[in-house]
């Protein structure tokens, strides 16, 4: 049903003379209400049609590149960012000096992912200019408003990361660039969870709202770096503040909260993000790897450890842009366990440096290259994107019941009601009739041949009962 009024809707565009892209453009070009994501759109992340919609956009043909490509993709960003970040701590620490790594390794990594930032911000910005109410569909999505943190969050990760031979330290004013836009979306998001609605945070919240939260450490993080202490706790304090909010909310599963499917099992890595970032920023905002830090750290650790243990949780679904999220949170305790591991020097605590380092450029690599054959090779990267495409008010029953008339064969649905419609029929004709005996319908007989049977005389409230 969905594809044929699809189809339908692109035929009309093109009886009317209107260019492939503009038809493209015209079929999303009015904005959708949030609320409407709820009832068009189920499952956890909103990412799949109910069976009662249809869409605006033909599903049997591939959509332009830009309508396809969502903003989820800075998650590469952020994974590459973290992983030079991470090489920059195993050239620099002492703790871990006796694996020798050159800087020209952080170098290398961080070139790779500044190109990764501006080649997918140039695209999301292309997208933003020729099909800005796409990119408004996306903001006013649920989940998807999360990954709009996603940029902001890479680039002051790559501030961090930043090589030695390329800068010894950033300029403040990169600091207040790519913290303003952070701030003024925390701002609104952070409104909608507090004061409810249909964005509030238990309806809302799912392991990508972390990233709305990780952006608060690493902005301390950096605010320490330049000096400014005062800044940094702030930040530290909002993310704190707001991570356990949204640590108990997901953590309990709320029974209006539906189980990740198998494809997006891998954001429940993001658990481990913000604990592990904000135990790196603490340690760089009073010196030491002290009491609160190792709090935090521990509880990454536990996290990521109940996490691993669950292999079969996290294999036998196929490959997509979610995969990311392993990234930055593997990243993320590797660089909290080498910080630990300089606090504490302990055989210990550097094997278990190496090996979640280990880890997580494995996993990162492993990506990478999977991404670049799904991409170029295989194509299979960006399918249709089903949450920008949908109408913008619910579809009437009628018209969805009409479309079963039409169709040549006879479901279970029709048939059902073409004998309660003609049952009431009977039963009427034998009220106004009490000589004629009550005449009851044949299912093997069309309801043409039944209402000729049977006569006209039922009420007009029978047709309603039909239509529904």
């Amino acid at each position: 049903m969905n594809r044929q009024n699809s189809n339908s809707i692109m035929e009309e565009m093109k009886d009317n003379g209107h260019s492939g892209r503009s038809m493209f453009l015209e079929s999303i070009s009015v904005e959708v209400p949030a609320a409407r994501y709820y009832y068009a759109l189920q499952g956890p992340e909103l990412e799949v049609l109910k069976e009662t919609e249809e869409f605006l956009l033909p599903l049997d043909k591939k959509w332009p590149f830009l309508l396809r490509f969502p903003n989820a993709c800075f998650g590469m960003c952020i994974g590459l960012a973290s992983q030079s970040s991470l090489w920059k701590a195993l050239a620099t620490t002492p703790s871990v000096a006796f694996l020798h790594i050159p800087p020209q390794i952080n170098l290398v990594l961080w070139s790779i992912a500044v190109c990764t930032l501006i080649i997918v911000f140039s695209i999301y910005l292309l997208k933003s200019w020729y099909h800005w109410e796409a990119v408004k569909r996306e903001f006013c999505h649920p989940v998807r408003v999360n990954f709009f943190f996603a940029p902001w969050v890479a680039c002051l990760t790559l501030a961090v990361a930043v090589p030695p031979i390329v800068a010894k330290s950033v300029h403040p004013s990169v600091w207040c660039i790519f913290m303003a836009p952070l701030f003024g979306l925390e701002l609104k998001i952070y409104g909608q969870w507090l004061f409810g609605g249909e964005k509030r945070l238990s309806k809302v919240g799912n392991p990508c709202t972390h990233l709305s939260v990780v952006g608060n450490f690493v902005g301390s993080l950096l605010a320490a770096r330049l000096g400014w202490m005062e800044v940094a706790k702030f930040f530290w304090a909002v993310g704190l503040a707001h991570y356990l909010v949204l640590f108990v909310t997901l953590y309990q599963r709320l029974p209006t909260s539906e189980t990740l499917p198998k494809e997006l099992h891998p954001v429940f890595f993001l658990f481990i993000a913000a604990p592990a970032t904000a135990s790196w920023a603490w340690e760089t905002i009073f010196g030491e790897f002290d009491t609160v830090s190792r709090i935090s750290y521990s509880i990454a650790l536990f996290l990521y450890a109940s996490l691993v243990v669950r292999f079969n949780f996290f294999r036998g679904f196929r490959f997509s842009i979610s995969w990311w999220a392993y990234t930055y949170p593997m990243t993320s305790a590797s660089i909290a366990t080498i910080r630990y591991s300089q606090q504490v020097t302990h055989p210990v605590t550097q094997g278990l440096a190496v090996l979640l380092s280990v880890i997580a450029t494995t996993t990162v690599s492993s990506l990478f290259v999977a991404t670049l054959l799904h991409a170029f090779v295989w194509k299979t990267l960006f399918p249709n994107d089903m949450a920008i495409a949908i109408t913008t008010k619910q579809v009437s029953k009628h018209k969805n019941y009409d479309h079963h008339l039409n169709n040549k064969s006879k479901g279970i649905i029709r048939n059902s009601l073409d004998l309660m419609r003609t049952t009431v029929k009977a039963h009427q004709a034998r009220l106004l009739h009490s000589k004629e005996p009550p005449v009851y319908p044949d299912i093997h007989q069309s309801p043409a041949e039944q209402e000729h049977q049977q006569g006209d005389n039922s009420p007009a409230c029978l047709d309603s009962i039909y239509n529904l």
